[in-house]
C-alpha cells in the first residue's frame, strides 16, 4: 500500500510543533483544532483513497496531535482490574497508581512523538535493596486508542505496566511539552538523494549489529527489478497510523489473558482466584459500557479458557455437578454474553459471528448444562387449594410448560429492566458508575425519558412495569440448590434496583395498575386465586409492593400482601383438619427434599407478616385480618414466636402508651406457639415461656391470670410451676402491674392453685416449687405437703423426698422433715459395694436429723437404716456419729439426753450387729474374685472392719474368729494370707 507521505516545501524546516499559545491566552479551541479532532477520532476522509499527504500540513500536525487518547479513564481501565479515579486509587501495587506516582515524581523524560508513535524513558527509583532502573517505553496509537505497547521492563501482565501508564499520562497531561514530529515518511519525502543516502548510512552505522542483515536483504530486493517489494506501490511507515480499513481497538495482550484465566481456573477452589475472575468480568462490563470492542474480544478469550477447564470433563465423567463457585462464574459468563449479543451498538456481522461462536461452543460435550427446570412440566400439577367454582367453569385448573423468568439462565427481566433504567439515569450519575473505594455509595437518580412513538410512556415507567411483571409471574421453583438460590438472588437484586427509584405520581399509577392486574391475573399470576404447589411464593415482591402502595392505596396494599402470604407447598402438605407433624422437625430434609430454600422462603413470609403488623398498628380491623392470615399460613413456631416478639416491641414504645390491640395480637401469637410446641421440648421453650409471661404482664393482671388458669394447654407442669407462677408473682411483676392488696391476693391465689395442680400432675418435679409458692398460705401449704405424702408411695423417689425433707428442716419443721426422710429411706437400697452412692450425704443428713430429735426418733429410724443400707463403711460411719454425743434437739430448745448412747444397748447394738455382719459378708464377697493388685486395698478394708468389731464388748474375740475363718477358707491365697498375718497376727 502507498505510504502516507506528504509533499512539503523545501524551506519548511519541519521542526516540532510549538507550544500552544492558547494555554497562555486562555482562548478556546479554534475551528481548525476541532476539525482535526473529529478527523483524528473518526479517520473519516471524504474518500477512502485520500491520503494523508493531501491534507494541509497544519491539519496534519493537529491530526497527529489529537489522535492520542485524551482521557485518563481509558488508561486506568487498561492498567487495573477495577476502575477507580486517579485520585481514588489506594493500592500502591496497581499499575495505574504506580505510573501516576512515577509521573508526579518527574521520572519521565526524553519524550518524543513521531507521527502516531510515542516513545520515552521512565526512571524507576531505587531502594536500599535494588538499584535505580531506566526503562524505554514505546506506544503506538490510532484514532484516540493505544494499539500496541512495548516496555523494556518485560513485565508480562494482563494490562499495561506502570511505565506505559507513566508515559501515557505524561502525553495527556503535558501534551504541549512533547516534542512532535510528523510521520517518518513525511520527513523522508523532504530529503534529496544525498540526504537520504546519508540518513540510511548513519542509521545502519548506529545499529549495524542489529539491522545490517535486514538492510542488506532489503537492498538486494530493491535492486532486483522483478522483486515483490518493487511490485508494490509505496512503502510501510510504522509511524503513519492505520488506514480506515484497518481494525481500530485498544491494545490487549490476548496470550496473557488466556494464560491468566487458565491459571485462575486451576486455582478455582480458592477465594482469591474467584475474586480475580469476577474482577475480570467487571472489566468486560466496563469495556462494554464504554463501547470498547475489546470487551467482546476479552470475553471470547475467557470463554475459550473456561471450556478448556479440565474439571468439566472430570465432573461429566463422575456425573457430579459443578461447585457453587464455578457455577457462579459460568452464570456471570452467560450474563455477559447476553449483554454483548443484545447490545444495540454492535454491528449485524459482529452479532452473527458471536452467535456462530456460541452455537459451536454449545455443541461441545464439556459445555455445562444449566441446573434446574424452570417450567411446570406436566399436566398433573394441581392447585394448592380447590379452585396453620367460577374458575372451574372457565377450565382454569392447571398450568403446563410455563417458563419462569426470574432466576432464568438468561435473566431476561433483569437485563431488560437494567437497560431501561440505564436510559433514565441522570447524566452526572453515569459518570460515577464506578465509585472510589473510599466514597460512600450514593442512591441512583433517575428521570422520566419519553419513549419515541408512544405518547405518555417513559422508559422509567416501563422498567417498573417489566420488573413487576417478572416478579409477579406464577412460576415453578427450579430443581437443585443452586438454581433455587439463584431465583432468590435475582429477586433481591431486582428489588434492590426498584428501591432506588423514587416513586412519583406516574410510577404510583403503574404500581396500582400492576397490583390490580396481578390480583386478577388468574393462574398466570403469583397473586392470583389459584396457586400451585410448586409455585414460588410472592413474599419478597409483596413486601415491596405493600410498602410502596400503603401511603397511596392502603386497601389495595393489604389485599395484595394478604394474598401473597400463602406458601402453597406447606398448604398442600398440611390439609385443613389433619394433625400436624412435629413442628420443629427439619421440614427441608424430611418432607420436602426438593425445596432446599424452604427455610429462607418461610423467613421472607415472616418478614412480610411483620411488615403488615407494624403498618396496621392502631387499626384494629386490619390487625385482626393480618392475625388470621398469619395463623393460617405460617407453620413454623420459631417464626411465629419472632412475629410475636416484633409485635410486642412495636406495641410498647418507650415514649408513648402501649397499643393494647397489637399487644393482644402478640399474646395470641405467643399462645399459639405454646400450643404448637407443648409436646416438643426445645432449648427455646424456657425463653418463650418467660416472654409470654412478660407480654401478659404488659396487657394486665387479667391476661396473666388467664394463662395461669389455662396452663394445661400451654405449659408443662414444670414450666407452669417454676416459670409462670414464680415470674407472675415476682416483686418486679407486682410493681409493674401496680395492684392493690385484694388484687395481689387474687393473683397469688391463682398462682398457688396453679402450683398445687402442677404438683399433683408432676409431683416428682413440682412439689418443691409448689411448697415454696404456698408458704404464705397455711391451707395451701398443708395441701402441698399432703400431695408430697400421697406421692411418696408412688411417683416421688428418694432423691426428691430427701430434697423436700431438707426444705422442711430449713423452714423450721424438723418433724415433717424427719417424716419425709423416713419415707425416703424406705425407698432406698444401697448394696455392699456402693461406698460412693449418690444418696450417701442424704442418708448421713437423715441420721443426723433423727439423732438431734431424740432417742425415740433415732430408735425408729435404725430398722430403716439396717433394711436399706448394706454397705459396711456407711453403717460404721453412722454408728460412730451416733456415739459421739447424746441424742436430743439441743439448739432447737428440747432437752438433750444426759449421756451418749452405748453400742451395747438398743438401738445402737442392732446397728453394730448389722455393720459387723456387713463387713463379714463384704469380705467374703471380695475375696471370691480378688486379684493381687487389690490385696493392699483389702488389708485396709480389714483394718476398718477391726475398728468396728472393737466397738462391741467381745469385739476382739469376734474379729479373731473372723480372721481364723478367712485363713482357713482362703488358705490357697498364700500371698494374701501372709499379708493378713503380718498386719493382724
Amino acid at each position: 500500500m502507498e505510504p502516507l507521505t506528504a509533499k512539503r516545501s523545501r524551506g519548511d524546516p519541519g521542526g516540532p510543533e510549538p507550544r500552544d499559545p492558547r494555554a497562555e491566552r486562555g482562548r478556546p479551541e479554534t475551528l481548525l483544532d476541532l476539525s482535526a479532532k473529529r478527523v483524528a477520532e473518526s479517520w473519516a476522509f471524504e474518500q477512502v483513497e485520500e491520503r494523508f499527504s493531501r491534507v494541509p500540513e497544519p491539519v496534519q500536525k493537529r491530526i497527529v496531535f489529537w489522535s492520542f487518547p485524551r482521557s485518563e479513564r481509558e488508561i486506568c481501565m487498561y492498567s487495573s482490574l477495577g476502575y477507580q479515579s486517579s485520585e481514588g486509587e489506594q493500592d500502591a501495587r496497581v499499575p495505574f497508581t504506580r505510573g501516576l506516582h512515577l509521573l508526579q515524581s518527574g521520572s519521565v523524560d526524553r519524550v518524543l512523538q513521531v507521527g502516531f508513535h510515542l516513545s520515552g524513558n521512565v526512571r524507576e527509583p531505587g531502594s536500599p535493596r535494588e538499584p535505580e532502573h531506566f526503562y524505554h517505553v514505546s506506544i503506538s496509537f490510532d484514532r484516540c486508542k493505544i494499539t500496541s505497547v512495548s516496555c523494556s521492563c518485560d513485565n508480562r501482565d494482563l494490562f499495561y505496566c506502570a511505565h506505559v501508564v507513566a508515559l501515557s499520562l505524561y502525553r495527556i497531561r503535558h501534551a504541549y511539552q512533547v516534542e512532535l514530529r510528523l510521520p517518518i515518511s513525511e520527513t523522508l519525502s523532504q530529503m534529496n538523494r544525498d540526504q537520504l543516502q546519508k540518513f540510511v548510512q548513519y542509521l545502519i552505522s548506529a545499529h549495524h549489529t542489529e539491522v545490517l542483515p535486514t538492510a542488506q536483504r532489503l537492498a538486494d530486493e530493491v535492486l532486483l527489478l522483478g522483486s515483490e517489494i518493487n511490485l508494490m506501490h509505496g512503502a510501510p511507515d510504522p509511524t503513519a497510523g492505520a488506514s480506515i480499513e484497518d481494525a481500530n481497538c485498544w491494545h490487549l495482550d490476548e496470550e496473557q489473558i488466556q494464560e491468566q484465566v487458565k491459571q485462575l481456573l486451576s486455582n478455582g477452589g480458592y477465594y482469591g482466584a474467584s475474586q480475580q475472575l469476577h474482577s475480570m468480568f467487571s472489566k468486560v462490563r466496563e469495556m462494554l459500557r464504554m463501547r470498547d470492542s475489546n470487551g467482546a474480544r476479552m470475553l471470547i478469550l475467557m470463554t475459550q479458557q473456561f471450556l478448556q477447564d479440565p474439571r468439566l470433563a472430570l465432573w461429566r465423567q463422575q456425573g457430579a455437578g459443578m461447585t457453587d463457585k464455578c457455577r457462579q462464574l459460568w452464570d456471570e459468563l452467560g450474563a455477559l454474553w447476553v449483554c454483548i449479543i443484545l447490545s444495540p451498538h454492535c454491528k449485524p456481522e459482529e452479532r452473527a459471528g458471536w452467535l456462530q461462536l456460541l452455537a459451536t461452543w454449545d455443541k461441545l460435550d464439556v459445555c455445562p448444562l444449566e441446573e434446574g427446570n424452570y417450567s411446570f412440566d406436566g399436566p398433573s400439577l394441581q392447585p394448592s387449594a380447590a379452585p396453620s367454582p367460577e374458575l372451574l367453569q372457565k377450565g382454569i385448573t392447571c398450568i403446563t410448560n410455563t417458563e419462569g423468568w426470574m432466576g432464568h439462565p438468561l435473566d431476561p427481566i433483569g437485563c431488560l429492566c437494567r437497560a431501561l433504567l440505564e436510559a433514565c439515569r441522570l447524566e452526572e450519575e453515569t459518570l460515577s458508575l464506578y465509585p472510589d473505594s473510599g466514597t460512600e455509595k450514593r442512591k441512583a437518580l433517575y428521570q422520566h425519558v419519553p419513549v419515541p412513538g408512544s405518547p405518555g410512556e417513559s422508559y422509567l415507567a416501563l422498567a417498573l412495569e417489566v420488573a413487576l411483571l417478572g416478579l409477579g409471574q406464577q412460576r415453578p421453583l427450579p430443581e437443585g440448590l443452586y438454581a433455587q438460590d439463584k431465583v432468590v438472588r435475582n429477586e433481591e437484586q431486582l428489588l434492590a434496583l426498584l428501591e432506588d427509584v423514587d416513586l412519583d405520581d406516574r410510577l404510583v399509577q403503574v404500581l396500582r395498575k400492576q397490583a390490580g392486574l396481578q390480583l386478577e391475573g388468574g393462574p398466570f399470576s403469583g397473586f392470583g386465586e389459584v396457586l400451585f404447589r410448586e409455585s414460588v411464593p410472592m413474599h419478597t415482591c409483596a413486601r415491596y409492593l405493600f410498602s410502596a402502595l400503603l401511603p397511596h392505596d392502603p386497601d389495595l396494599a393489604y389485599r395484595l400482601a394478604l394474598r401473597a402470604m400463602r406458601l402453597p407447598v406447606l398448604e398442600t402438605a398440611f390439609p385443613a383438619g389433619d394433625p400436624r407433624p412435629n413442628p420443629l422437625d427439619s421440614i427441608v430434609s424430611s418432607r420436602f427434599p426438593r425445596w432446599f430454600i424452604l427455610g429462607h422462603l418461610e423467613t421472607r413470609q415472616c418478614e412480610l407478616a411483620s411488615t403488615m403488623l407494624t403498618a396496621a398498628k392502631g387499626d384494629a380491623k386490619w390487625l385482626h385480618v393480618v392475625l388470621v392470615s398469619i395463623q393460617q399460613n405460617i407453620h413454623s413456631p420459631a417464626l411465629l414466636f419472632k412475629l410475636a416478639q416484633d409485635a410486642c416491641k412495636t406495641a410498647t414504645p418507650a415514649s408513648t402508651p402501649p397499643d393494647t390491640t397489637l399487644l393482644g395480637i402478640a399474646l395470641e401469637l405467643g399462645l399459639q406457639v405454646m400450643r404448637m410446641t407443648l409436646n416438643t421440648m426445645t432449648w427455646r421453650r424456657r425463653e418463650m415461656v418467660r416472654w409470654l409471661v412478660s407480654c401478659a404482664t404488659e396487657i394486665g393482671p387479667q391476661a396473666l391470670m388467664n394463662i395461669m388458669q389455662n396452663w394445661y394447654s400451654l405449659f408443662t407442669p414444670v414450666e407452669a410451676a417454676t416459670i409462670v407462677a414464680v415470674t407472675g408473682t415476682a416483686h418486679a411483676t407486682l410493681l409493674r402491674l401496680q395492684l392493690d392488696t385484694p388484687q395481689q391476693e387474687e393473683l397469688w391465689t391463682c398462682a398457688r392453685t396453679l402450683a398445687l395442680q402442677c404438683a399433683m400432675k408432676d409431683p416428682q418435679n413440682c412439689t418443691l416449687p409448689a411448697l415454696t409458692l404456698c408458704e404464705k398460705s397455711h391451707a395451701a401449704f398443708e395441701a402441698a405437703y399432703q400431695i408430697v405424702l400421697d406421692a411418696a408411695a408412688g411417683g416421688l423417689g428418694h432423691a426428691q423426698l430427701f430434697t423436700v425433707a431438707r426444705y422442711m428442716e430449713h423452714r423450721g419443721l424438723p418433724l415433717r422433715a424427719y417424716k419425709l426422710a423416713t419415707l425416703a429411706l424406705a425407698q432406698l437400697s444401697i448394696a455392699f459395694n456402693q461406698d460412693s452412692h449418690p444418696a450417701l450425704n442424704d442418708v448421713l443428713w437423715a441420721c443426723s436429723l433423727s439423732h438431734s430429735l431424740g432417742r425415740h426418733e433415732l430408735s425408729a429410724i435404725v430398722p430403716l437404716i439396717i433394711r436399706s443400707i448394706h454397705c459396711a463403711p456407711m453403717l460404721s460411719d453412722i454408728l460412730r456419729r451416733w456415739t459421739l454425743s447424746a441424742p436430743g434437739l439441743g439448739p432447737l430448745g428440747a432437752r438433750r439426753a444426759t449421756k451418749p448412747l452405748g453400742t451395747d444397748r438398743a438401738p445402737l447394738c442392732q446397728l453394730l450387729d448389722a455393720a459387723v455382719t456387713a463387713y463379714i459378708t463384704t469380705s467374703h464377697s471380695r475375696l471370691t474374685h480378688i486379684s493381687p493388685r487389690h490385696y493392699g486395698d483389702f488389708i485396709e478394708f480389714l483394718g476398718k472392719a477391726r475398728e468396728t468389731f472393737l466397738l462391741a464388748p467381745d469385739g476382739h474375740l469376734q474379729f479373731t474368729q473372723f480372721l481364723e475363718n478367712i485363713k482357713q477358707t482362703y488358705k490357697g491365697k498364700k500371698k494374701l494370707m501372709l499379708l493378713v498375718r503380718e498386719r493382724f497376727g
